[in-house]
């Protein structure tokens, strides 16, 4: 694991924060790792741009049935 180290932060951000990580029942680096978390998860728009993309670059190709081919597995 990374570790991060911020400097020179106000006296009253971090007091703020405290508060914030008591009213959630979590150490103060336990809600700073949640709130970072949380900042660094992609959108539910990026997700859809890269499922676009995905689908994009998948477009044309043939795709064998899952179904048959798990049902043949089974049958062996």
């Amino acid at each position: 694991m990374a570790q991060v180290v911020i400097r020179h932060l106000d006296a009253e951000v971090v007091t703020r924060l405290k508060q914030r990580a008591k009213r959630h029942h979590r150490s103060l680096e336990g809600e700073l790792r949640h709130i970072l978390a949380e900042a660094a998860t992609p959108s539910r728009k990026e997700l859809s741009e890269r499922a676009r993309a995905i689908a994009k670059t998948l477009h044309g190709r043939w795709h064998a049935d899952s179904t048959a081919l798990i049902r043949m597995d089974r049958d062996r």
